[in-house]
């Protein structure tokens, strides 16, 4: 099965060359002013494109995931929205989040406590675990060369040790890296100066 990753498109989706692939994940942060006039755009890229299997979670720019969700799910035909659950594909588990630690006044953003909270949902059998932020100092590293990501993310990860764990939000942090049984993989196709210059990933997985 070929999995399709991307994240952080920030309504530049169009502009993306989506390879082929079987599932295709999106990491949150997915529209450009997190409207609900967005969505039927989105929902008809999303339906012309190839893939089986469409899988999205919100991230903190998608403001009408939070603020207007039952108008917006409505409205989104073309793919599975995962907020704190999960859906089996082809035996494979996909579980998915949103929330990222407080920054300003942006969206699916919890304290430490209600982060702990809902990474305690995290469903023991998950094969591939999408949330929109990193875990803490993992492919998580600003400019300023702070790790941002959250603790107690990483905590729980440790703890359900899935075969992948997808996430974007932090745009410097593009890349992959392993860590035990765990492949990381930061998926924002767009860098800190928001251009989307970083290439979609493209996974083969039995």
């Amino acid at each position: 099965m070929r999995f399709v990753v991307i994240s952080d498109t920030h309504g530049m989706y169009p502009k993306v060359s989506v390879p082929d692939g079987d599932v295709l994940i999106h990491c949150g942060d997915i529209l450009a002013r997190g409207r609900l006039s967005e969505i039927d755009t989105l929902n008809g890229w999303l339906e012309s494109l190839p893939h089986e299997h469409k899988i999205i979670i919100a991230g903190n720019h998608d403001r009408c995931f939070q603020k207007h969700q039952q108008e917006t799910l409505e409205k989104l035909t073309s793919a599975i929205y995962l907020q704190d659950s999960s859906v089996v594909i082809n035996g494979l588990k996909f579980y998915g989040s949103p929330w990222t630690p407080e920054f300003y006044d942006w969206y699916f953003m919890l304290n430490r406590r209600e982060r702990a909270e809902k990474w305690k949902l995290i469903e023991e059998d998950t094969d591939v675990l999408i949330t929109h932020g990193p875990p803490f100092s993992i492919l998580d590293q600003v400019l300023e060369g702070e790790h941002v990501g959250c603790p107690e993310l990483l905590k729980r990860v440790k703890e359900v040790s899935p075969k992948y764990h997808l996430f974007g939000h932090i745009h410097e942090g593009y890349g992959m890296v392993e860590d035990g049984d765990t492949t990381y993989i930061n998926a924002s196709l767009n860098n800190v100066k928001y251009r989307p210059v970083n290439m979609p990933w493209v996974l083969d997985i039995s």
